[in-house]
């Protein structure tokens, strides 16, 4: 179900091998972390937790953590834990948002709370919560804690904000901008951060860095909404049209109810407020968004975020890392094509 989308003819996809060479090493001291963290004497609690962990994620914040910290001369353990805390964060937010969306499908397995139920899938989000809290105190840095537990309430904070606007036709583009920004930026942001604030980096450098991972946050997330009306199942991790039958207000819809007719707005308010959303209703909402030209704006909104990331590394010093660090940019809007 859906379009393929490819706004710019054939190429090659973008690729982040070098960024996932230059982290290899640390990685596989990171995975190692995971899997010891992750255990408890409470045999639920490895079991939904390695059910997700080793569902074949990129583990991309991680390395953008390792990749960050590298940038800047850093030759400490910190960053192995910080990365882990990272990807624990990511994790338990995976967890919650799955039984908030009622998701049945994540990267295209069953989701947690499927084969669990929701109170398990919930606590051992929080049980990995915990986790990332305490490798945070165990690396010592106030700083790298603040940002990193300031992360924590801030995609809290756009869980129940999305939950506030859930179904919601009026969202504006701006409200749709401060969900996303909290929800899926705010950890990109935080996890490349703390990379030069534990290497002691001045305070232009993080700052770089945080906007830099803001920014591919923002164009990640974009690329996602877009995705879920015209890419494949293998590219997202889920079924394709899944936001639009768990009636979830994104860009590409926002753009595509303002831009319609009335009659193209009652169809919206049916299949979202009202949730007749099935394939036939998928089908005419991918016609209505290529009609006026709702994903490829929302393509574009993410490659205007991508190169403010771009831009934001601009000054920083030529290193295999920034470099790597740019490429990550590319991949993430490559995925379009």
């Amino acid at each position: 179900m859906g379009v393929v989308l490819n706004i710019e003819g054939k190429r090659e996809p973008a690729s982040i091998k070098d960024l996932i060479d230059l982290t290899a090493a640390d990685m596989g001291r990171v995975n190692e972390l995971i899997l010891s963290k992750a255990g408890s004497d409470v045999e639920m609690i490895p079991e939904i937790a390695n059910h997700l962990i080793s569902s074949g994620g990129k583990r991309l914040r991680p390395m953008l953590t390792l990749a960050a910290a590298q940038m800047f001369g850093y030759s400490g353990e910190g960053h192995v834990k910080l990365a882990t805390a990272v990807e624990f964060m990511h994790t338990a937010t995976l967890l919650h948002d799955d039984v908030v969306d009622e998701s049945a499908l994540r990267r295209g397995k069953k989701t947690a709370r499927m084969i669990w139920g929701n109170q398990a899938s919930v606590l051992v989000g929080d049980f990995l919560l915990g986790q990332a809290f305490r490798m945070m105190v165990e690396v010592g840095s106030l700083e790298a804690l603040d940002i990193l537990s300031a992360a924590a309430s801030i995609i809290a904070e756009g869980e129940v904000m999305q939950l506030a606007a859930a179904k919601n036709l009026e969202t504006t583009e701006d409200e749709h901008f401060a969900v996303i920004k909290a929800k899926t930026a705010a950890l990109f942001s935080a996890a490349a951060e703390v990379g030069p604030v534990i290497a002691q980096a001045s305070r232009t450098d993080r700052a770089a860095l945080r906007s830099y991972g803001m920014n591919l946050g923002l164009a990640f997330q974009l690329i996602d909404d877009a995705l879920d009306y015209g890419g494949s199942s293998k590219d997202l991790g889920k079924n394709v049209g899944d936001d639009f039958r768990e009636g979830k207000v994104t860009l590409p819809v926002i753009l595509a109810y303002r831009r319609g007719t009335k009659a193209e707005r009652t169809f919206w308010k049916r299949a979202i407020e009202d949730n007749v959303a099935d394939d036939a209703g998928l089908e005419k909402a991918i016609g209505l968004m290529a009609r006026h030209g709702a994903i490829a704006d929302t393509i574009g909104r993410a490659r205007h975020f991508g190169e403010i990331a771009r831009d934001a590394l601009a000054p920083l010093e030529a290193t295999p890392q920034k470099s790597a660090l740019i490429d990550v940019i590319d991949f993430c809007i490559s995925r379009v094509n």
